[in-house]
């Protein structure tokens, strides 16, 4: 059994703000295609009839939702009974969540509305108090389509799967769940590590169905079985914040008096909030908090005030028999001790906001992950408005992860396709890239991942060249004239847009390898095949020594973790098998080829 934090129940969908009251609606729901949208027309909602029967959470494109089909239906509905004694409420809410449902939801509560949602990769809330009954009808209407300029990542705009993008995923794809909880009660919980103070803030939003003029607050903050600080604060109004001391001054503390969070040690503090009104208690979740700091400096990415090279590999997150839905909490768990096992020390998780329980794992057991914001593939209005909404969500519901350390806005100009010389997508990458600075400056963000690059914490560049020779002639020794467009790096895409120039960032090799076996499994990989597992280890060990030897780089991701349909380049099969022994690849990651970065040893 692997460690976890204090607060966590194994299952449970939100593991920043756990609470001890709450019900999976996840298993068997009645469900019907509806290819003419006359559903709601019809009043389906009134009175719902499912011409069959689905696995909730799996979309029913995947084989484990127990229809299979993977041909677009672009609306589709969902049913289920909920039985609830309202004696039982009395002075509760009810507060029904879906952890992401693609892409247009609809929810109704014994035939009326109880809100909508836009967007298919973050959680959303009704409260549904009001509307219940002892025995209640839940229905949800999701519409889904083929737009360009929806956020899709790595789903697919036509009927059949090309290049790199795969199945779509319609509807309910992540957790459906049920808290019940006071009528006043803590809504959202940010929690922002200071480092250098020594201190942790704590952001509240409260919700008061009730009004009460008295309401305070008590957070304690543990380390293991210790106790390290506990204050109370009256809650000033619906949003209120405080920042407490939690340092240690007692010989079992490190130096400065905290305990610092990273890959290596992975230490976490445990948080609990409790809520009070009049004396009484309200409300209580538990939390957890990492203490790091991440930051860019004359050109390295430090963690803790400490080089650290980022040995990534890329993770679309996709599963055989259940696509972008994880197919249970063990397989998340399976997939990050695998990525560790290959030797690498992060993630970047490409194209699709995950199950929030992958980066909780990602926090306890030491990975360093990237977060991408999915790609729309279309410029626009709409793609404007739906970055600027989506990536809001993304960023404030991932906000307490420490695991993640870089945010990608963009990924090689999708959706942006004139992003070098158009002033109108260069001014969007910038908006996206400020909006998530202004609400997480803790972290860096990359504006567009690998291609013309605007404004970027980061800069990151695909290659995709097979031969280590060539690699190392065009990167060694070359950097002020790739920077300067001189030397296209990859498919003659220049680092920078027009107007556009280097600043003194860290450089990085985002995505490279992406390795294929030559054998009787059709799909494809990136440049030749090859035939044997030597040929496979020396293509991997000879680019990926090419990339540590050039001083200016300080880290690279390689294509990818698992084979993804049409993708055979992964490191393991679509069932999670090795492909190559990891111990060998391990090796080759965590060998030292005496890299130093500005002057210092590089933590590998």
């Amino acid at each position: 059994m692997e460690k976890q934090t204090a607060c966590y129940i194994r299952g449970y969908p939100r593991p920043q703000m756990v609470r001890n009251l709450w019900y999976s609606l996840n298993g068997e729901w009645e469900f019907r295609f509806d290819d003419d949208r006359q559903g709601e027309r019809n009043r389906w909602y009134e009175k719902f009839e499912g011409e069959r029967k689905i696995q909730v959470p799996f979309s029913y494109e995947t084989k484990l939702s127990g229809i299979g089909k993977e041909e677009e239906h672009f609306c589709v509905w969902y049913a289920r009974n909920l039985e609830l004694d309202r004696q039982n409420l009395a002075g509760k809410r009810v507060i029904l969540h879906f952890e992401g449902c693609d892409y247009l939801t609809r929810v109704w509560i014994n035939g009326k509305k109880a809100g909508e949602h836009e967007g298919g990769y973050t959680r959303f809330s009704f409260d549904i108090t009001d509307y219940l009954e002892k025995i209640n009808r839940v229905v949800v209407r999701a519409e889904d389509t083929f737009d360009e300029q929806q956020l899709r990542g790595k789903q697919r705009w036509r009927k059949e799967s090309f290049r790199c993008w795969y199945v779509q995923t319609t509807g309910i794809w992540k957790n459906v769940w049920m808290e019940i909880v006071d009528e006043i009660y803590i809504s959202s919980l940010k929690l922002i590590p200071k480092a250098k103070e020594r201190a942790l803030g704590i952001e509240l939003d409260i919700i008061e169905e009730r009004i009460c003029n008295n309401i305070t607050v008590r957070a304690q903050v543990s380390f293991g079985n210790k106790l390290i600080n506990t204050i109370e604060f009256p809650a000033g109004s619906n949003h209120t914040s405080v920042v407490m001391d939690v340092s240690e001054i007692d010989e079992d503390a490190e130096l400065n008096g905290i305990h610092y969070w990273s890959p290596e040690k992975p230490d976490l503090y445990d948080v609990k909030i409790s809520l009070y009104s009049e004396g009484r208690l309200c409300d209580e979740v538990g939390s957890y908090f990492g203490m790091r700091e991440i930051t860019a400096y004359q050109g390295n990415i430090l963690l803790n005030e400490e080089p650290v090279f980022q040995r990534l590999i890329l993770d679309q997150g996709y599963w055989k028999e259940s696509g972008m839905t994880p197919p249970s909490e063990e397989a998340i768990i399976e997939d990050i001790k695998k990525t560790k096992e290959l030797g690498f020390n992060g993630a970047r998780k490409h194209q699709k906001i995950e199950d929030e329980r992958y980066y909780y794992w990602c926090d306890v057991l030491g990975l360093l992950t990237w977060c991408e914001i999915p790609s729309a593939y279309r410029f626009g209005d709409r793609e404007v408005s739906n970055y600027m909404r989506e990536a809001s969500e993304i960023v404030k519901q991932y906000y307490n992860h420490p695991s993640i350390i870089v945010w990608t806005a963009f990924n090689e100009s999708w959706g942006i396709n004139e992003i070098r010389t158009d002033i109108g997508q260069q001014h969007l990458t910038e908006a996206v890239y400020h909006m998530i600075k202004s609400v997480d400056s803790s972290r860096l963000v990359v504006a567009n991942d690998g291609w013309e690059h605007t404004v970027s914490d980061i800069i990151s560049l695909h290659d995709y060249e097979e031969d280590a020779e060539m690699f190392l002639e065009r990167y060694k020794g070359n950097l002020e004239e790739i920077l300067e467009g001189k030397i296209y790096h990859n498919l003659l895409k220049p680092v920078f847009a027009d107007h556009y120039h280097y600043a003194g960032q860290p450089v990085i090799i985002s995505e490279y390898g992406g390795i294929a076996f030559c054998n009787e499994q059709k799909g494809w990989g990136y440049g030749n095949k090859v035939k044997t597992t030597e040929e496979f280890i020396d293509r991997y060990e000879t680019i990926t020594s090419a990339i540590k030897i050039i001083p200016y780089l300080c880290g690279y991701c390689y294509t990818q973790l698992t084979d993804v349909y049409q993708e055979i380049n992964g490191l393991m099969d679509e069932k999670r098998n090795f492909k190559i022994d990891a111990a060998i690849i391990r090796s080759i990651n965590q060998k030292r080829l005496g890299i130093k970065m500005k002057g210092s040893e590089v933590t590998q």
